[in-house]
């Protein structure tokens, strides 16, 4: 088994991989050269070279981090812990995770506020929307217990739908409190007005946005939301609804929120929203009807399984649209990027899709499968 070394800049990880024809978690050395982007894999049970050293354009350094999972060869591999000092050494103060929570009060500029999340130059690395019960924010603000501030705080964080986000850069904690602002609206206002609580809150309670203020705090409320998914089921109502998946190649050019701000600007509700990251066994499933049908169809399975994606469940409110998942269908536009911009200008895919494979966002295209593809995600792939 090789080791990395500062000499060398070589950054080294042990990795984790589902083999579902075993049924087995397989362990690697991971190693990345980030001189020349490439990357080699040991097998650590067999004790041998798995992968030679090889360029891998889909892993890059900012991608390295414990936790997170990145994709080689349509495998993806979870990095569980450092392999060496000087990986743990360079990395761990760099790389700092933080809990973000969108508030009951700011849920409908959710958009907007993911946007400045990614602007800011975070990384979202687990998503979802759900609601907290009196009892579980009693939980998770515990230590405000007694305070004057505590009964009214519980009441109103259970009071609607949030949205939980692990967020992850340079000096997380700092820099996600610095982009709230101050913890009174007004103050922020005058202080900060560039703020999330500055544009989106309105006093000490309804402020938005809830930012861990130590490394603690943010190991234990990411363990909170995230830890057993069980707790927190998604809000998905599955019914008159459709599904929109906002593809990893549009979330890594940061405009996962600028696209959730179009679709509520247009009409549409977001009644479910997380994050998944998508096998390729999970893809293909998903993807089958096209196979045969569409020629990039390996392709848009290829897309799907290259990063995280974030899966919405599109309602009507109050039944503005007839049939909702028509309605998103054509305001999601032509595949082809090109001809949408041609076209139909205002669309999803002319504004944000570059071709037929990385064009945004998905949407069903048929309305009769659109609760499929929904329970597909939150009521199959959630669980």
């Amino acid at each position: 088994m090789q080791a990395s070394s500062a000499q060398d800049g070589r950054y080294s990880f042990i990795c984790e991989w589902y083999d579902n024809n075993a049924a087995i978690i397989r362990r690697y050395q991971f190693l990345f050269y980030p001189n020349d982007n490439t990357i080699e894999m040991y097998d650590l049970k067999n004790r041998r070279q798995f992968l030679k050293r090889s360029q891998c354009n889909s892993v890059h350094l900012k991608d390295l981090y414990v936790g997170s999972i990145v994709n080689v060869h349509s495998r993806q591999l979870t990095l569980v812990e450092y392999a060496d000092d000087f990986t743990k050494r360079a990395l761990t103060n760099v790389k700092q995770k933080t809990l973000g929570l969108i508030k009951p009060d700011a849920i409908s500029k959710f958009g907007p506020i993911i946007d400045m999340t990614y602007k800011q130059g975070f990384v979202v690395t687990n998503a979802k929307m759900t609601r907290l019960t009196r009892g579980q924010a009693e939980e998770f603000y515990r230590e405000h217990s007694g305070k004057p501030f505590y009964n009214n705080l519980v009441s109103f964080m259970s009071s609607g739908p949030i949205v939980a986000m692990e967020l992850i850069t340079n000096n997380g904690i700092g820099e996600w409190r610095t982009l709230l602002g101050p913890t009174d609206s007004a103050t922020a206002r005058s202080d900060a007005p560039g703020s999330i609580r500055a544009k989106f809150g309105t006093d000490n309670t309804r402020n938005a946005c809830h930012g861990s203020d130590s490394m603690e705090s943010a190991d234990r409320e990411i363990s909170f939301f995230f830890g057993q998914p069980a707790a927190f089921p998604n809000n998905a109502s599955l019914r008159d609804c459709t599904c929109c998946i906002i593809k990893p190649s549009a979330i890594k050019e940061g405009l996962a929120g600028q696209i959730m701000t179009a679709i509520c600007n247009e009409g549409f509700e977001v009644t479910a929203m997380e994050m998944f990251h998508m096998e390729k066994a999970n893809s293909e499933e998903f993807f089958e009807v096209y196979k045969g049908v569409v020629t990039e169809y390996m392709e848009m399975v290829d897309e799907l399984t290259s990063g995280a994606c974030y899966v919405l469940e599109i309602s009507s409110p109050s039944g503005k649209f007839d049939n909702v998942a028509k309605a998103f269908r054509e305001f999601v536009g032509p595949a082809d990027p090109e001809i949408a911009r041609t076209l139909r200008p205002r669309t999803l895919r002319a504004r944000f899709g570059v071709n037929k494979v990385n064009n945004a966002v998905h949407c069903t295209d048929l309305p009769e499968d659109a609760l499929l593809e929904t329970e597909y995600f939150f009521r199959i792939l959630s669980q």
